[in-house]
């Protein structure tokens, strides 16, 4: 049984856990293309190195990061995000912006 280590949970079952996608900067949603986005979305770089990768803890809803080796599949390290993101990103000003216009 493969066991990763959650930071808000301890050593847990690898079946609680569900993959994310690598941590990578986000393209300005506003002002990118649809190549750019999907770009962001859809590919990775799929090469052997050690990546930082989004997980979830399904059980306890919680969103963290692993560094892990993608030859070896061996998880270095895990954290909470705040360790790297200090700002969120906001999507709901798109919804705002078209409220004054409706009829």
């Amino acid at each position: 049984m493969k066991i990763m280590l959650c930071p808000l949970n301890g050593p847990r079952n690898i079946n609680e856990f569900v993959y994310g996608g690598e941590v990578k900067a986000m393209p300005d949603h506003k002002n990118c293309t649809d190549k750019e986005w999907a770009d962001y979305v859809f590919y990775s770089d799929n090469t052997v190195k050690v990546v930082q990768e989004w997980w979830f803890h399904s059980a306890s809803s919680y969103w963290f990061i692993a560094e892990r080796h993608t030859a070896s599949d061996e998880i270095i390290r895990t954290y909470d995000p705040s360790e790297i993101f200090t700002q969120k990103v906001s999507f709901d000003a798109d919804a705002d912006e078209g409220k004054g216009a409706q009829p």
